[in-house]
C-alpha cells in the first residue's frame, strides 16, 4: 500500500533580531514565511508548515519546532531535506535537525511544555556584540531578581501577566498555565540566564514575567500585588512592565 504523505519534523534555530516573528505575515519577513517558501521551492505539492507555537518579532529560537507533509511519492529524505532548506534560507535561519515523523505527530499539539531563556547584562556598559541578544538592565540586583521570580513557580492565572492578541477571545481565553521551574545560572560577570520551563505560555507572557521581577527586585512593586493577581486576575489590569525582547529566545519544545 502506497505511503499517501510523509511528515517531516524540524528543529529550527533563529537569530530574531531582523524577523518580523514566527507567525506568518503579509510583508512576508517571518520565520515561517521563509522556511514555507523554500519547501514549495523544492516540493510544489507542500501546503503548510505548522509551527509549536508563535514567537514575537526579535525574539530567537535555539530548538523551535515545526512539522510539514510531503507527498509519500516525493523521494527525498530528511538529510536531503536539511541540506537543501539551509543552501536556500537566509543564514539568520537554520534547520538544526530534520527527521520523519508518524502522521499523527503534530508540533503544536503533542507539545507537553517548553522552556524559554531570557539573558541579563546588569553592568554598565553593554558589550556592543550583545546588542539585541541580551536585556541590559543597569544595576539590577540579580540576586533579588533571581529570587522574586520564584513567585511564579506552580500553577496559575497569568491574565495580569499576558496581552491581548485583540482576537475576539481575550476574555474568554483560558489563563491558567504551570511553571515547573524557573532556573537561573551566570555565563559570566554581571550576566543572568533565567530558564522559564512552563506547561505553556500565553502572549508575551515571558516578557512580562520578567518584566515584573525586574519590578520587583526593584522596589517598584510589591510582592502582596503579584501574589494576589495570580490568585485573582483582574478583568483588565495587567502587570505594568512588559521586558523588550531582547535577550529572550525558545530553547526547547517538550514533547
Amino acid at each position: 500500500m502506497e505511503i499517501e504523505k510523509q511528515r517531516f519534523k524540524l528543529t529550527i534555530a533563529y537569530d530574531g533580531r531582523l524577523l518580523e516573528g514566527w507567525q506568518s505575515q503579509p510583508g512576508g519577513n517571518t520565520v515561517q514565511d521563509h522556511i514555507l517558501a523554500v519547501l514549495q521551492k523544492v516540493c510544489p505539492a507542500v501546503s503548510s508548515l505548522h509551527g509549536s507555537g508563535r514567537t514575537d518579532a526579535g525574539v530567537s529560537a535555539l530548538g523551535q519546532v515545526a512539522h510539514f507533509d510531503t507527498p509519500g511519492t516525493w523521494k527525498m529524505d530528511s538529510t536531503a531535506w536539511q541540506k537543501s532548506l539551509n543552501a536556500q534560507l537566509p543564514p539568520r535561519i537554520r534547520i538544526m535537525n530534520c527527521e520523519p515523523v508518524d502522521s499523527g505527530f503534530h508540533a503544536r499539539f503533542n507539545a507537553r511544555g517548553k522552556i524559554y531563556r531570557y539573558r541579563i547584562f546588569a553592568g554598565e556598559v553593554l558589550p556592543p556584540l550583545d546588542y539585541g541578544l541580551v536585556l541590559h538592565c543597569r544595576n539590577l540586583p540579580l540576586d533579588q531578581f533571581q529570587q522574586k521570580l520564584s513567585v511564579f513557580e506552580g500553577t496559575h492565572h497569568f491574565r495580569a501577566f499576558s496581552a491581548n492578541r485583540n482576537d475576539g477571545k481575550d476574555e474568554g481565553r483560558d489563563t491558567e498555565r504551570t511553571i515547573f521551574q524557573i532556573t537561573p545560572s551566570s555565563p559570566g560577570p554581571d550576566y543572568l540566564d533565567i530558564d522559564i520551563h512552563g506547561s505553556g505560555f500565553l502572549y508575551k507572557m515571558v516578557r512580562f514575567l520578567i518584566g515584573t521581577g525586574i519590578y520587583l527586585a526593584k522596589d517598584k512593586l510589591e510582592i502582596y500585588t503579584v501574589e494576589n493577581w495570580l490568585r485573582e486576575p483582574p478583568e483588565q489590569e495587567k502587570a505594568p512592565y512588559c521586558a523588550p525582547p531582547d535577550g529572550l529566545s525558545l530553547v526547547e519544545v517538550c514533547y
